[in-house]
């Protein structure tokens, strides 16, 4: 297949930047309590030091962390008076605590992380919902990336950026500074925690770091498919993703209206066991749809009346051509096109090589295939085979902006790059 003649390769390259910081909570070690029953916890040891300093000595060390750290996070003296309130029970009884005593311990029990140290990669794109600003005749645009810092937990941060009319892309610049949201709420269900957080208005957007906070999320948010969904003419933005618990796995779904506040729920059914599922981005003859993988092969179709709840489904596509031997699974929710939706996929050749597909299907039967195509549209390139995972190029969604798709990718799990693909080759490279 002749790529030159519609798919662009871009040099927009994001890549993990290892400065960017957010405050995590620090949990000390404990003991082994059988040990020594009636000694104290690590925690409370650190309490009582603490407490042991004098006001003097407290206001120095107070002063000396803040002159370290102030300078690059937000709103300090409120994360730590904010963390020795939810440590507060783990603390044996002790005497009341001044502003002071209070803002030191609760800075003893926090610790900095680089989220995106190792990798930014795997991003989907969406439309901004607000398009004030954006070039005459393009558009705005939010992209959620997949970051990655010590210990190989994942978490979902954003950037923004504009699509002029021609379908050249720019990124904004990213803000120095990250921040994890406020959990607003925690409702039980029986299959887990639905949470919703929320970020403060000055922050910007790519300020924004998703971090896990449940038990199944614990070892990482992975691969966001955005999709900007049309809820009879309401604007609504979802993302599946996969929640790792570092011994399981399971597909949850983020919504927003705004990339301000978010709610995440776990999904149930059959097909929630899963990675990779992609929701279309409305509904068909009445339904939710979704495109996903359940057998570590070949795709599937499903619907739903309950957007929350997953069984079933339908085999529509399986390996066929060299490049997807082993498996094929899903780039994000599909696009619709004028007369069909474009569905991008992965697949996996010789030596684990992943290479990004497109197959065309029916616009009122999703479940028929139009076409597909039999060599790959991206596949690595002696500049994008080496990273973390070599020879991998990989997206979670792409979209469209008039003639062309906008296609986000991921580079051996490492950093990111753009291509645009013009809509009427791509096509005829299909045979359609």
């Amino acid at each position: 297949m002749a790529q030159s003649r519609f798919l662009n390769r871009q040099t927009l390259y994001l890549r993990p930047d290892p400065t960017r910081v957010v405050v995590r909570p620090f949990k000390p070690a404990t003991e082994p309590r059988d040990l020594n029953p009636t000694d104290k916890s690590r925690a409370n040891h650190i309490v009582d030091r603490v407490l042991a300093l004098d006001v003097e000595s407290a206001g120095q060390q107070l002063s000396d962390v803040l002159n370290n750290f102030e300078g690059r996070h937000r709103n300090l003296l409120e994360i730590f008076e904010l963390r020795a309130a939810e440590m507060e029970e783990a603390f044996e009884p002790h005497a009341e605590l001044n502003q002071t005593q209070r803002r030191l311990i609760g800075a003893y029990f926090l610790h900095e992380y680089s989220f995106e140290a190792s990798a930014l990669f795997n991003p989907s794109i969406v439309r901004h919902p607000d398009q004030s600003g954006a070039p005459e005749n393009g558009c705005r645009f939010i992209l959620s990336v997949r970051a990655v810092g010590e210990g190989h937990v994942s978490s979902l941060t954003f950037r923004s950026g504009t699509i002029a009319a021609d379908g050249s892309v720019a990124i904004d610049p990213t803000a120095r500074l990250a921040s994890v949201p406020k959990i607003k709420s925690r409702t039980p269900r029986t299959d887990g925690q639905e949470i919703e957080v929320i970020f403060r208005p000055e922050e910007d957007l790519s300020e924004r770091v998703i971090f896990p906070v449940t038990d199944a999320q614990s070892n990482g948010i992975e691969d966001a498919r955005f999709v900007e969904f049309n809820d009879d003419g309401r604007k609504i933005f979802y993302a599946t993703y996969t929640a790792y618990s570092g011994k399981a796995i399971r597909s949850e779904l983020l919504e927003t209206t705004d990339f301000r506040s978010f709610r995440m729920t776990p999904l149930s059914g059959s097909a929630a066991r899963n990675k990779g599922m992609a929701l279309f981005p409305r509904k068909i003859d009445g339904r939710y749809a979704m495109i996903g993988r359940q057998d570590n092969e070949n795709l599937y179709l499903m619907y739903s009346d309950d957007l929350y709840t997953w069984d079933g489904g339908q085999p529509i596509l399986q390996p066929k051509y060299p490049w997807e031997f082993v498996q094929i699974g899903n780039c994000g929710s599909p696009v619709e096109l004028d007369d069909c939706w474009l569905m991008l996929t992965h697949g996996v050749g010789p030596v684990r090589r992943y290479s990004i597909g497109a197959v065309l299907l029916d616009k009122k039967d999703p479940s028929k295939i139009l076409a597909r195509s039999s060599d790959p549209l991206v596949y690595p390139e002696a500049p994008e085979r080496e990273g973390y995972v070599p020879n991998v190029v990989y997206t979670c969604g792409a979209m469209r902006h008039g003639d062309q798709i906008i296609l986000p990718y991921g580079v051996s799990d490492t950093f990111s790059n753009f291509a645009t693909i013009k809509i009427s080759g791509l096509m005829q490279a299909v045979g359609r």
